[in-house]
């Protein structure tokens, strides 16, 4: 398999006639817009909806906040991980970097491939189309309004990056502080508001019984709810100082979120009683808990706070999954042009835009559902890989400095955690993970076409 020729430094156009903008990405975020981007992107909806799944699993409650606590060290476990590895190689490019890095182009190649596909792409069109569904509690929506909204969504916040990442940090910042603000707020209702105490167990209704299978079954889920903890990579060229910021965001990052959630259950068991929680009217447990406490006024205050939680995480995820792309481009496995650099954003705005229209695509459609089933027990392999990393590279490469080290079983443990959960998406829904599998691995031969195509391009002086 002819490989490209040797891909230009990071930073470094692909070509000399398209250095219309700076040759790197300025380095323009500092510790709080980094600790932002951690916190804003992960706390999602996921908080405001698994604590029901959750207790669909679990009966005790000391084993609900086990089974937060052990999905919040597994976070914080692929996190310190890649603060390694950030820190070690501050490039644009986050997991598509340390893949390469460590296992060599074509692996990197079919990361960077699912993620435009549908991993990164699907998660921004998907948290769109929850942001338009929830939009309907304040104003009805049709169908297509709904797609209309979504669609507005990740316009406005893929021009808002493409005007600059410092605009994009500022967005993450507030938007992180209004839905900590309001988790706050439901914490301080639930604990000192007058209500009657947890709401008792219907008559008749069966507490769950906790097993070591459904552990895992809640567990998969509450790592659901901690996705995200990898965006932070995607924008380590652009952090200022990276070898002291990014471990220190990474590790603060995290250990705000697990406080978060933790201190929401508190809120929600204040007033819910476990078995309640599970009970299909309860899905919506913040809702319900705000509901509770403060009537119909707290239901829409809720619905405001996963509003904000939305916004702030898609744009978390348009801020970082685009410099993947702009990494690829550097490395001529992408087309030139999505490696340039705005003149006077400096923002990589070809990525950003690619990046933008096809989320569209997939929210329109209204199939990206299913294409982000398919795909996403694809991406935790990557995460796994990207995680063990570490090893490799010390093995590999024992010379590189590492201002920051993590402890080896950190990512090892991460990785057998990501290994269970596509495992568990491969029994559970066989035909999903197959196509999703698929849609990767027909990477394999973009790629061989590809890097033939460049050979080609780069003899006959062309360049890309």
């Amino acid at each position: 398999m002819p490989l490209p020729a040797s891909p230009p430094s990071p930073g470094s156009l692909a070509s000399g006639a398209e250095c219309r903008g700076p040759a790197e990405l300025p380095r323009a975020i500092g510790t709080l817009g980094a600790i932002a981007i951690v916190v804003g992107t992960i706390i999602g909806s996921g908080i405001f909806l698994v604590p029901h799944n959750v207790a669909l699993q679990i009966g005790s409650v000391s084993t609900v906040f086990l089974v937060w606590i052990v999905g919040g060290i597994l976070s914080l476990a692929g996190s310190l991980s890649l603060a390694e590895l950030g820190a070690a190689t501050p490039e644009a490019g986050g997991v598509y970097v340390y893949l390469r890095d460590a296992y060599g182009q074509l692996t990197a190649f079919l990361y960077g491939w699912a993620a435009l596909l549908v991993i990164e792409s699907g998660s921004i069109a998907t948290l769109a189309v929850a942001f338009s569904i929830y939009s309907s509690t304040f104003l009805p929506l049709t169908p297509l309004e709904r797609k209309l909204v979504a669609s507005a969504v990740i316009t406005v916040l893929t021009l808002v990056n493409i005007a600059g990442v410092k605009h994009a940090a500022v967005v993450q910042t507030v938007f992180t502080a209004a839905k900590l603000g309001g988790v706050a707020l439901i914490v301080g209702f639930a604990l000192f508001a007058l209500h009657p105490g947890p709401i008792a167990l219907v008559p008749g209704a069966t507490p769950a019984h906790t097993s070591l299978s459904s552990f895992g079954v809640a567990l998969i889920g509450v790592l659901w709810a901690y996705q995200g903890w990898h965006q932070l990579s995607y924008v380590a060229g652009e952090v200022k100082n990276p070898s002291r910021i990014l471990p220190r965001s990474f590790l603060a990052g995290a250990l705000i979120v697990i406080l978060v959630y933790l201190c929401a259950n508190v809120a929600y068991l204040q007033v819910l009683s476990l078995p309640i929680m599970a009970q299909g009217a309860y899905q919506r447990v913040a809702a319900k808990t705000m509901e509770i406490l403060w009537g119909p006024r707290g239901a829409a205050f809720v619905s405001a706070l996963i509003l904000c939680s939305m916004f702030g995480a898609t744009n978390g995820n348009i801020l970082g999954g685009a410099r993947a792309y702009f990494a690829m481009a550097r490395d001529r496995v992408m087309f030139s042009a999505v490696g340039r650099i705005h003149p006077r954003f400096e923002t990589p705005y070809i990525a950003l835009l690619i990046q933008g229209v096809w989320s569209i695509v997939l929210a329109a459609n209204g199939t990206y559902e299913q294409l982000y089933t398919y795909a996403i027990f694809t991406g935790w392999i990557f995460y796994a890989a990207a995680a063990l990393a570490v090893i490799v590279l010390r093995r590999k490469r024992p010379d590189l400095a590492r201002p920051y080290r993590v402890y080896s079983v950190l990512p090892v443990a991460f990785a057998a955690a990501a290994l269970i959960i596509t495992i568990n998406s491969l029994v559970r829904t066989p035909r999903e993970s197959g196509i999703g599998l698929g849609l990767v691995l027909l990477g394999i031969p973009v790629y061989i076409i590809w890097t033939r195509f460049g050979v080609r391009e780069k003899k006959a002086g062309i360049g890309i």
